[in-house]
């Protein structure tokens, strides 16, 4: 539990340095998958920033994935949003609310909850279905983005978000389904290229939806992408259990760790240009 915390600090770090990189990109096609977009947030030092934090948080992930239950680990990467708003209320011109503050202290019990209810990690390896499936799912949030540039603005935001969402629930399922890294026994396991592909795919998304107009509705849609239908599948086909008698404290925990998260979404919109006047310069 202690590295997926660690994750989520990283993440939310990295997600307030991105936002306002990605809002000083230029834009480009408005497309929900533009490739060029991410190519110019690369000239961004912030962006870079925050890479490096994604790294070091996705490492400290994958050994969480290995230790504990996914829906653990998909709750307290969807606490990165209360790391994102206690950050941003110290690195930027915005500042928590006392019910934001609540929402905060609403994340942390949802997740000593789950901390004390969470059991073993499952020891069902996955079907070869369930790789396949992977990388079927991490091909549609490719189409999904695509398609989300012709829609109105809201929808749009609403859309990418949950395609994001979707893309980085691939990875923490992946993670689980890859139980060698021997060659060539991994490149034949399609779960490795479900990670790749839905992990990309998922960064496309996220930065567009950053990028453009209001971010709010896309935060709340990747919270509920990347929390929701992880756990479903761990508990499901991956065998994640609780302790004895606590599935309870572990669902509640849950819902409310993601439910505090939700109430800080505004988190993860980028500030305007006059809050941020350093976030032009690359």
């Amino acid at each position: 539990m202690i590295c997926a915390l660690g994750s989520a600090v990283c993440y939310g770090t990295a997600s307030v340095l991105q936002a306002v990189a990605a809002r000083a990109t230029q834009p480009g096609t408005g497309s929900g998958v533009d490739p060029a977009l991410l190519l110019r947030a690369l000239r961004q030092w912030r962006y870079l920033a925050g890479l490096a934090l994604d790294g070091l948080g996705f490492a400290l992930q994958i050994v969480a994935l290995r230790s504990i239950p996914i829906y653990a680990v998909g709750a307290a990467l969807a606490a990165s949003l209360a790391v994102t708003a206690v950050v941003a209320s110290h690195l930027l011109p915005v500042r928590l609310s006392r019910t934001e503050w609540g929402a905060v202290a609403v994340v942390c019990v949802g997740l000593a909850m789950l901390g004390l209810a969470s059991g073993a990690e499952g020891d069902q390896p996955g079907s070869t279905a369930l790789r396949w499936a992977m990388l079927g799912i991490a091909l549609a949030v490719l189409v999904v983005g695509a398609a989300a540039g012709r829609l109105p603005d809201k929808p749009r935001a609403l859309v990418l978000g949950l395609g994001a969402g979707f893309g980085f629930g691939v990875v923490e399922v992946s993670v689980r389904l890859i139980d060698s890294v021997a060659l060539p026994e991994v490149l034949a396991n399609p779960a490795l290229y479900a990670l790749l592909l839905g992990g990309g795919a998922a960064f496309l998304l996220l930065t567009s939806a950053l990028q453009r107009g209001s971010v709010t509705t896309a935060t709340a849609g990747l919270v509920l992408g990347e929390t929701i239908g992880p756990a479903v599948v761990g508990v499901v086909w991956l065998g994640d259990q609780t302790r004895e008698g606590l599935a309870w404290l572990a669902v509640t925990g849950f819902m409310v760790a993601v439910a505090g998260a939700l109430a800080l979404a505004r988190f993860g919109e980028p500030p305007a240009a006059s809050e941020a006047p350093e976030a032009a310069t690359p």
